[in-house]
């Protein structure tokens, strides 16, 4: 399944397994067969992903890249299926999770020993299953237009280091990762990167943007009507989340 939010932003909604699974974010105008995928999902959905893309029409040969908000197990889980069936496509991400994985540390992916051991559990994961060629390590700042869409990447550390949101200012829109959900959550700070108090910084940023529409990668999204929400959620969480 794939649904339009915006014009020349699509919507793949996640299906969790065992762990939640990131939605696909589609970014770009059909016509500019010049597309862009925002995180890609769990071990064993990149079937389920290329077929909603297949049946949405997009043809594989215009996915250009893949813009990683950060590279949990649950963003980053099929992006070698992915990579199998679009090998042209590159990997951007933040570099400060690029280097990570072009070196194949795997710690921010599984976050703590924990969640290592059930994933090894469950999935059939080796020591090379997290080594990827980064093509483009984004820093945040960046405007980038992706297929007739102007988008801004935000620098927004504390879930992880390299978290990053996508700015669309023309529709006050935003695609926040894991740093901040609907209806009061925000993303865990106790993983291997993370940090209360960057978490803290960036969600008060978050809550001074101009914001309209919320597409986070999990649960829900927001499609109007977004900005109260995010400050109400603000100010729960920053006594909490303290310096």
């Amino acid at each position: 399944m794939i649904e339009n939010v915006v014009e020349g932003i699509r919507w793949i909604p996640g299906r969790d397994k065992f762990l939640p699974d990131s939605h696909v974010y589609v970014i770009g105008e059909p016509e500019s067969h010049d597309l862009s995928l925002v995180d890609c999902g769990l071990m064993e959905m990149g079937s389920y992903k290329i077929e909603a893309l297949e049946s949405g029409g997009i043809d594989l040969n215009h996915v250009h890249r893949f813009i990683l908000t950060h590279t949990h197990m649950d963003h980053i889980g099929c992006l070698a299926e992915l990579l199998a069936v679009i090998p042209h496509a590159e990997v951007w991400v933040h570099e400060a999770e690029g280097a990570f994985l072009e070196r194949g540390d795997s710690r921010i992916v599984f976050g703590n020993k924990m969640f290592e051991s059930m994933i090894r559990t469950q999935y059939a994961v080796d020591e090379n299953s997290f080594t990827f060629k980064v093509h483009r390590k984004l820093t945040g700042g960046e405007i980038l237009m992706l297929g007739g869409v102007e988008i801004e990447v935000i620098h927004l550390p504390g879930h992880s280091c390299g978290s990053i949101g996508l700015y669309n200012r023309a529709n006050k829109l935003l695609m926040s990762g894991d740093t901040i959900y609907a209806d009061g959550a925000i993303g865990r700070y106790d993983l291997y990167s993370a940090d209360s108090g960057e978490l803290k910084r960036s969600l008060e940023f978050l809550s001074k943007l101009d914001l309209d529409i919320l597409l986070p990668c999990h649960n829900r999204i927001v499609r109007s009507g977004a900005k109260p929400m995010v400050e109400n959620t603000v100010r729960q969480w920053s006594p909490i989340l303290g310096d």
